[in-house]
């Protein structure tokens, strides 16, 4: 598993108030400029579809959007646009300076967000390695029952089965919480991580004088002198350079029961 995938846990970094903030780019306000988001639909050029000529009515036929044996409805008329009277004028915002960032680079490089890497990793393959295991003793189980089936009764085989379908059950729960506690375990470190990223953030930007700090993928063109990613980088690994996973513990039920 690549820092790549393994930081698709859900690394958001909020908007930063106080000074600038971290957003996606979304269509600019200006006049005839529009800047499309990376996950749009892409626009079809294909040539329109010549409509056909509307068909006239026919007496008893519903209209188009008419359930049969309805009455169509009107269409509502919007109330006029009221006329609120203008606000006090307030101060123009500061003119932008404008940085951008690369996250998941910066993260890639982050010492502590591979060291969760290394600790949440070795967790998820032994949990795999004992479940795997479990499914080979299930399978010689079932071997065991099968090759007994001449010698019990039905009511021995049928006790036999649905005690190893129990167990089997149990075992599923107890492999999903287990997986879920791990799950968990990464959150947990990477919420340190994030914390942090974000107060760097906001001091490199205010060191270069910045108000303004967009996603790097959101960006179509920058220069490099935009980018901070790789100073971020460095001051986050000086202040973090390490974070503790806290322990992958399933919680108890009532009862005393995992």
């Amino acid at each position: 598993m690549t820092l790549k995938s393994f930081f698709r846990l859900g690394l958001a970094l909020p908007v930063l108030a106080l000074g600038f903030g971290i957003g996606h780019a979304q269509s600019s306000s200006g006049p005839g400029y529009f800047i499309p988001h990376p996950k749009a639909p892409p626009v079809s050029h294909a040539a329109p579809v010549r409509e056909s000529a509307p068909m006239a009515p026919q007496p008893g036929m519903p209209q188009p959007g008419e359930q049969p044996g309805t009455q169509a409805v009107p269409p509502q008329k919007l109330p006029p646009i009221p006329q609120l009277p203008a606000l006090p004028k307030e101060n123009a915002p500061p003119s932008p300076v404008m940085g951008v960032l690369s996250v998941p680079e910066v993260m890639q490089q982050s010492t502590a967000a591979q060291g969760v890497e290394k600790i949440i990793e070795a967790r998820r393959q032994k949990l795999a390695a004992e479940a795997q295991a479990d499914q080979q003793k299930w399978e010689g189980e079932q071997k065991a029952i099968t090759a007994q089936k001449a010698k019990l009764s039905k009511a021995a085989l049928t006790a036999k089965e649905q005690a190893l379908q129990k167990e089997i059950e149990e075992a599923q729960v107890d492999f999903h919480n287990r997986n879920l506690a791990i799950e968990v375990s990464a959150r947990a470190a990477l919420g340190k991580i994030e914390a942090t990223l974000i107060a760097v953030i906001r001091q490199v930007a205010q060191a270069h004088g910045m108000n303004l700090v967009l996603h790097r993928s959101q960006v179509a063109l920058n220069v490099n002198g935009f980018d901070i990613s790789k100073e971020v980088a460095a001051h986050l690994n000086k202040i973090l350079p390490s974070v503790a996973v806290p322990p992958s513990v399933v919680p108890k039920m009532a009862g005393g029961k995992k």
